[in-house]
């Protein structure tokens, strides 16, 4: 594991946009990308993608514990001024466990995800300004996503139903449910926060339902391959703790999960797991339920 102390990893991590837990699981891994195009400024494209969307998912991080969480708005909501500005102009609900530390100074990520073309990109940075009407983000690194294991939905306003927030001493059988027949989530990490190369990400997580394995108040994630960036699992190596955030399409509703973080990374456990590279157990101590918190519904589309 990284020390205090100075190794070849911290000196590579100098060079390049990579923290030492990300170099540390790259190389745990068995290598790392043949290249990064991780920016520290949005392109165009990227400009206007997020500019179109009516949802992103947001990362914030408060005492060592990142939090994830969904916020909606007419597309336009989210807009890009320059290239290194991203505001986010939604109202912050006081019951999101991700809204208390979005403040000035602290660390923050945001992902922008169409599930119905299958893009994705990440925007990571600090909060430079904050109220209860939205916040926006300096940008510090800026990259896309592959379209890998995305289902494809639909999205459509909803009616707002929003109920009081429910908090779990455990997950009950109604989270262990949905947690169960999921095909996706979300996971918000963070690591050497202080650090131009550290900070908070957010990312998507997709595979057949009931990818995730529900044992009590663990959950058994697998790895598929992917860019091997190793931004979420480098963050765990460095900072084992995670943010889970598991959508109800159908409903609106949003789980709000955060536990401690394991790597498994090879063994017959994870040769049991059609195509995971890896596997990663979180061990679930807080648990939040809002129902009703989106205004907007999806509608699968098998096959696409």
């Amino acid at each position: 594991m990284i020390s205090g102390t100075r190794t070849s990893v911290d000196a590579a991590a100098e060079e390049g946009p990579f923290h030492p837990g990300e170099l540390e699981a790259q190389l745990l891994a068995g290598g790392g990308p043949p290249g990064a195009g991780i920016r520290d400024w949005m392109t165009e494209q990227h400009r206007a993608f997020f500019e179109a969307l009516p949802y992103v998912v947001v990362a914030s991080h408060e005492a060592g514990w990142p939090a994830a969480t969904m916020l909606a708005g007419a597309p336009g909501f989210v807009s890009a001024p320059d290239l290194h500005t991203l505001r986010v102009a939604a109202d912050l609900d006081v019951s999101d466990p991700a809204q208390p530390a979005l403040r000035p100074g602290t660390p923050a990520g945001v992902l922008g995800i169409d599930l119905a073309t299958k893009r994705r990109n990440r925007a990571n940075g600090v909060v430079t300004a904050a109220g209860p009407h939205g916040f926006t983000l300096d940008v510090r690194q800026s990259f896309g996503n592959c379209p890998q294991y995305i289902h494809v939905r639909e999205v459509e306003t909803g009616a707002t139903r929003a109920a009081p927030p429910e908090a779990l001493p455990q997950l009950d059988q109604p989270a262990r449910s949905q947690i169960a027949a999921a095909d996706t989530l979300f996971v918000a990490s963070a690591a050497r926060t202080d650090e131009t190369n550290g900070g908070v990400d957010v990312s998507h997580r997709g595979g057949p339902p009931g990818f995730v394995r529900v044992d009590g108040s663990t959950l058994t994630i697998p790895d598929y391959r992917g860019n091997r960036y190793f931004n979420t699992l480098g963050n765990f190596v460095a900072n084992p703790r995670a943010a889970l955030l598991f959508v109800d399409f159908n409903a609106g509703d949003l789980l709000h999960l955060q536990g401690t973080v394991e790597i498994v990374w090879d063994g017959p456990e994870v040769h049991a797991v059609p195509a995971a590279q890896r596997l990663w157990r979180v061990h679930v101590d807080r648990t939040v339920r809002r129902r009703g918190a989106l205004p907007l519904r999806w509608t699968f589309h098998p096959g696409r």
